[in-house]
């Protein structure tokens, strides 16, 4: 039997997670008449979009939208999931008019951080100049993703799918926009890192100024280089993802450059003879995309685990009788939510009925047991006729399953339950089939706060009180959660350094700054760190509950204090400014304001230049307001840069020297015939 090793990183990314688990709990809490989809589908899994139509959530187009929205009323609410590989401009906005517009009609943003954080960059640069910048993507144009950031930049843009393609194009020209244009230079978030960081040195030979934003999912980064590890120490590896799955496809590529006996599976519904591939590899190793869940991942690492020789089974076996009262083993050859069948290895088939699985109602057999698991219960009937054995599990499992409470107890173990039900003080949760109270006060939620959004859900909690007679357990949500935020704050410490990148949510402000959840962790962004202009609030820059980028400037661990940077140097005026700049450039400026000894004129936003009362006019004059007016647009020509006081010198004198000049060296007669402006 070969080994079989599977990736850590394999499965879920955080944004998928997120985005399913979002849909999960509304699906959950839908109420009578509610309707819920998805705009495209969720996420790339076959198997998990066939699951959610069985639940009645159903993929849309954007063309249905109109329809969904007008069909929707208060009393039948229509909600709309937005895919984690988020949505062009206009749709968004669609989305937003028909919610404006139909009280019932609503839509959730699952879009993944990492994606917003495209669209952010590509809003942000259109917003500089359409005209002077150029948005350039290392990945798929034609994936939902790419085509949903690119939607928000409405100047030139191009895309590649790789650094071959990139460098081919700037072979045919585009690298000589370069000399008029920035380039923005961005990457789909499951692009490979190598072309990734081809593509990079690439632009980086051609343009001095562009502008290079590292965009791609950190998870993927660890998914593939894991992949690559293991596909070059196993002779055959599975890469289990969706069909559309870029990140699939990607780790697929990956693990068969190094791994020539590669195969890709899309769901369990049509896996290959995985035992046969099992036993003809020593070392077999199990990757999967970012949208493949874990269900699927076990569901192929179990069916190659189960490497039984059948012909030493029926060799070994013999038959046996059943009587009342025994405690039987069998093997699970049928499941429904009613009953469970067992092959008993005797002549008859055993059953249970789901109220003597498990004394916990909320239990969905179909969830819990899969054909081949193997179930110890009592024999409380037989029928030799009928060929059929009556069983109850709950007496076999009632002494056994509370001796694990107690140890559980004892060894300050985190269980993991749903939520049964909501009672009064508290609520109730089963494991190993016992019930386990869990007061108010031990659930997590604030006082006198609201128990019902926890029925459903799977809690991790602690047992903290046993009480033997009966058979009583006191479970802790809080006390898990305590230990989690103590340990998330203690690895956050343990890895934090000047100039991590993190991602957060702005959690309040004050006049000096904004403070920043790093995951459990505040850090405060100072307003001078928030923009490169002056601010007089926070609040003119980011808004409470807004997810921003920030890094690390400084921290003190013993005092639990971080001070975080928001601008960055792709941002700051200057370095715009001087990009597209130079000496001897003539530009459009507006005058902001006057002194005697010249105005100073806004040449972009954030850099403004001053025109020296000697370089107004062609002839002497005693103020600029004699000539000049505040708001007035005119055009300038740079005369100085002064990069180290960042301080830049205009002249509109030059450009009439310029015209006077052009006009002596004209022909008389061409002077005379000039029409003359009235």
């Amino acid at each position: 039997m070969s080994e079989i090793i599977v990736a850590k990183n394999a499965g879920f990314c955080p944004g998928v997670r997120a985005a399913t688990d979002r849909l999960a709990a509304r699906i959950r809490a839908r109420r009578p008449g509610e309707r819920v989809f998805t705009l495209g589908h969720l996420i790339h899994n076959e198997q998990y979009n066939r699951m959610l139509e069985e639940q009645g959530v159903l993929a849309v187009t954007e063309g249905e939208l109109p329809r969904l929205a007008e069909e929707a009323t208060t009393d039948a609410p229509v909600t709309v999931f937005i895919r984690a590989h988020g949505i062009p401009l206009e749709v968004e906005t669609l989305l937003e008019q028909l919610a404006a517009a139909h009280p019932g009609f609503g839509f959730e943003d699952c879009t993944c951080p990492f994606v917003t954080r495209i669209h952010r960059i590509a809003r942000e640069t259109g917003e500089r100049g359409v005209d002077s910048h150029i948005f350039i993507v290392i990945g798929d144009e034609n994936h939902p993703e790419v085509a949903g950031f690119m939607s928000c930049f409405s100047g030139e843009k191009v895309a590649f799918p790789d650094a071959e393609a990139f460098s081919a194009a700037l072979e045919r020209g585009l690298a000589a926009k370069f000399s008029s244009k920035v380039p923005v230079m961005v990457a789909q978030t499951t692009q490979k890192l190598t072309e990734w960081k081809k593509s990079q040195k690439i632009l980086e030979k051609v343009s001095t100024n562009a502008l290079i934003f590292d965009t791609i999912c950190n998870v993927t980064d660890l998914r593939q280089t894991e992949a690559a590890s293991l596909s070059r120490m196993c002779d055959g590896m599975i890469v289990i993802g969706g069909k559309e799955s870029s990140n699939t496809t990607k780790l697929f590529e990956i693990c068969r450059a190094h791994c020539p006996d590669t195969l890709r599976i899309t769901d369990t519904t049509l896996m290959p003879d995985l035992r046969t591939f099992s036993l003809t590899h020593r070392k077999v190793g199990i990757a999967a995309g970012a949208s493949t869940p874990s269900e699927i991942i076990e569901e192929v690492h179990k069916t190659m685990s189960e490497m039984e020789n059948f012909a030493e089974l029926l060799d070994g076996a013999t038959i046996k009788t059943l009587n009342t009262g025994e405690i039987v083993t069998g093997t699970v050859t049928h499941v429904s939510d009613t009953e469970l069948q067992l092959d008993l290895g005797t002549g008859v088939t055993g059953y249970i009925k789901a109220e003597r699985v498990s004394d916990d109602p909320s239990v969905k057999l179909t969830e819990q047991y899969h054909v081949g698991d193997t179930v110890e219960a009592k024999v409380i009937r037989v029928s030799d006729v009928e060929g059929m054995a009556e069983l109850d599990k709950r007496r076999v499992d009632s002494n056994k399953n509370w001796e694990k409470v107690v140890a559980a107890k004892e060894a300050n173990e985190i269980l993991e339950a749903p939520v049964a039900d909501v009672v009064k003080g508290g609520v109730i949760v089963f494991v190993y089939g016992n019930r386990v109270f869990i007061p108010a006060s031990q659930s997590g939620v604030p006082k006198d706060g609201d128990l019902t959004p926890l029925k459903g859900t799977t809690v991790k909690f602690k047992v903290i009180e046993i009480k033997e007679p009966g058979h009583k357990a006191i479970g802790s949500i809080r006390a898990v959660l305590r230990e989690e935020r103590r340990a998330a704050e203690e690895a956050f410490w343990a890895s934090i350094e000047e100039g991590k990148v993190y991602t957060g949510v702005v959690k309040s402000m004050t006049s000096y700054g904004a403070f920043v959840d790093l995951g459990g962790v505040d850090g405060m962004v100072h307003t001078t760190e928030l923009s490169w202009k002056h601010i007089k609030s926070p609040a003119e820059v980011v808004s409470i509950g807004e997810t921003i980028t920030v890094y690390v400037k400084s921290f003190d661990a013993e005092k639990k204090r971080i001070s975080l940077g928001y601008k960055t140097e792709e941002t700051n005026p200057w370095v715009i400014f001087t990009g597209k700049c130079q000496v001897g450039d003539v530009v459009p400026v507006k005058i902001v304001s006057m002194m005697p000894f010249g105005a100073f004129a806004e040449i972009i936003d954030g850099v403004d230049g001053l025109i020296h009362i000697s370089q107004i006019a062609m002839t002497r004059i005693g103020k600029p307001a004699d000539v000049l007016e505040i708001g007035q647009s005119v055009d300038a020509k740079i005369i100085e840069i002064d990069n180290e006081k960042q301080k830049v010198s205009l002249s509109i004198r030059a450009l009439l020297e310029e015209v006077a000049a052009a006009e002596a060296a004209m022909p008389e007669e061409a002077v005379e015939e000039a029409p003359v402006e009235e």
